[in-house]
């Protein structure tokens, strides 16, 4: 009978040992499910001040004109948790897409039926990995691909917790695309729009020209332009854009050609633009000088050293802006 007890007595630590490592496996395997939760949108906690009150969120996409530019394109899509991956679903070919860009003269950049099958971010290394169906790789020209490939790493680096983007297809990391596009390694925001050849310059800047299609649908444009200058800065990139775009190449500008660069001074964050006429313009004229300031603010954003601009007419303060987003939609 004591036998017994004992028997009894041990089955019963044994099955409540068993008992309570079931349980913590149980609550380890759900505090890692949650901590990879975590991992996969750790962007969405730096960006969700700009949630609107009615669950809408602002978000940067880029699309392609029907000159094959890279068209940054701010829409409001609702928000979800994992909200990186709900932006490239909603860039994704679709008949319904298709529809909604109808009004913009817009297409999309990620081939129709590809799949998000996974996406990733590090924390620590601001790398955001992410994963497509195979589908990705039905790009129908070169052009089609570099756009695929440069609209995705743009899209992803408007978010402030990615810097760089790894494209994985099928699981795998690829050393080309179909039609050479390099995905190997990590890609980061650079060459958008590339008028002319790199070695044709010690250093490049981006300025933002308009573009007009044949349906007259109109955009600001970001452009890369290689420059003779040794370290880009703002006034290589302004002397550009008061230029105005080169010949053929679909750009407009719209800076009036009377209308003279006369100089920039930065001061405590805020470059403080001065210009000056031929034939003066009333300041009144608010078309001309809300497009005006968006041309340079949008050009002068890419320093981070510039916080603000303040635009003069020979040295009188008229207007002050950095526009939060190129085109909106």
């Amino acid at each position: 009978m004591v036998n017994k007890r004992i028997i009894l007595f041990g089955l019963i630590i044994v099955l409540g040992l068993t008992v309570l490592q079931m349980g913590k496996n149980f609550i380890d395997k759900r505090l890692a499910t949650e901590d990879d939760e975590i991992e996969m949108i750790q962007s969405d906690r730096e960006i969700i001040n700009i949630v609107e009150e009615d669950g809408m969120r602002k978000t940067v996409m880029y699309f392609r004109n029907s000159d094959g530019y890279l068209v940054p394109i701010m829409r409001k899509i609702p928000w979800e948790e994992g909200i990186a991956r709900v932006t490239l679903n909603n860039m994704v070919d679709s008949p319904e897409l298709r529809e909604a860009l109808r009004g913009t003269g817009l297409s999309p950049v990620i081939p129709i039926g590809t799949e998000i099958v996974g996406i990733t971010i590090d924390d620590e290394t601001a790398l955001c990995k992410v994963d497509f169906s195979e589908d990705v790789l039905n790009n129908q020209t070169e052009k089609d691909e570099e756009n695929f490939i440069k609209g995705v790493v743009y899209t992803l680096t408007e978010f402030p917790a990615i810097e760089k983007v790894q494209i994985l297809v099928g699981g795998k990391v690829l050393p080309s695309m179909t039609f050479g596009g390099d995905i190997e390694g990590p890609i980061a925001r650079e060459n958008i729009n590339l008028l002319g050849n790199l070695s044709d310059g010690s250093s490049k800047v981006v300025v933002y020209y308009k573009a007009m299609d044949v349906e007259e649908y109109e955009y600001f444009i970001p452009v890369t332009i290689p420059t003779l200058a040794p370290v880009a800065n703002i006034y290589s990139a302004l002397d550009l854009l008061f230029e105005g775009p080169p010949m053929d190449m679909g750009l407009l500008s719209d800076i009036p050609r009377d209308i003279m660069l006369h100089g920039v001074e930065v001061k405590d964050g805020t470059a403080y633009v001065d210009i000056s006429y031929d034939n003066y313009i009333e300041p009144s004229d608010d078309i001309i000088f809300s497009n005006l300031a968006k041309n340079i603010g949008l050009t002068l954003s890419q320093f981070k050293e510039i916080e603000s601009v303040e635009l003069l007419i020979d040295g009188e303060i008229i207007n002050s802006a950095i526009p939060v987003f190129a085109n909106e939609y």
